[in-house]
């Protein structure tokens, strides 16, 4: 069976595998799709792996069309998605409103489930947070750091700390079984990140690739949106 190859943050994993059946009886094409930090992504995609189809936060898709990688005329947004907090199934939830609730919650954390803090979108963000907050140096020998939140978060449900947190893409914890969504971050340290599809200018199956995206952003699936994580409509 033809695969349409597809590289994508894992923000969008959850809705992808979701709708990958539908695909399937509408093209005939499998989705042979990798997921990871959107930076790491993006650079495989220039260093020229074979790609139909980039799922990225909107400004790096953006960024690669500039870099005649993405055909511009194909970028439509699939949805909002928040950085948030998790924890492990069966713990107590972390409810945090403010700047102090939230720095308590990391400092009553024994360990830390983070993505790529370099290339990933939560990753950087929670980074950054930490250091606002003050408490990234207390806090560097508990940071669990993974490739991207999908691991992170897998990591987090098998954790043997007492009382480990995790932090990346709602849609990652959702998706993830073993873990909770617990929150989102409090007002001045939350992000909501666009999230965006655009076909690739080397796409060997373009027409497949604008089905996909077609099927993730239409009308008919705010619901599957929805229950991923996703907010707010998509659109174009």
């Amino acid at each position: 069976m033809i695969g349409l190859n597809m590289l994508s943050g894992g923000a969008a994993q959850g809705l992808v595998a979701s709708l990958a059946v539908k695909f399937r009886e509408h093209t005939g094409v499998e989705i042979k799709g990798e997921f990871g930090a959107v930076g790491v992504m993006a650079d495989q995609l220039r260093q020229g792996k074979p790609t139909d189809l980039v799922i990225l936060t909107r400004a790096l898709v953006e960024k690669l069309a500039g870099e005649n990688l993405v055909v511009s005329a194909s970028i439509r947004d699939v949805g909002l998605v928040e950085t948030a907090l998790a924890v492990r199934a069966g713990d107590p939830r972390v409810s945090v409103s403010n700047a102090d609730d939230l720095r308590r919650a990391l400092l009553a954390a024994d360990a830390i489930y983070l993505p790529d803090i370099k290339a990933s979108t939560a990753g950087l963000h929670v980074a950054t947070v930490l250091d606002k907050l003050g408490v990234a140096e207390e806090l560097a020998l508990r940071l669990k750091i993974h490739p991207n939140g999908a691991s992170a978060m897998r990591h987090l449900a098998a954790s043997d700390a007492a009382r480990p947190l995790g932090c990346t893409q709602s849609t990652e914890i959702i998706a993830t079984q073993g873990v909770e969504l617990s929150g989102s971050l409090p007002r001045g340290y939350d992000l909501a990140t666009m999230y965006t599809a655009g076909v690739t200018v080397q796409s060997a199956h373009a027409t497949a690739a604008r089905t996909l995206i077609d099927l993730l952003t239409a009308a008919e699936a705010e619901g599957r949106r929805a229950q991923a994580g996703f907010l707010g409509a998509a659109g174009s």
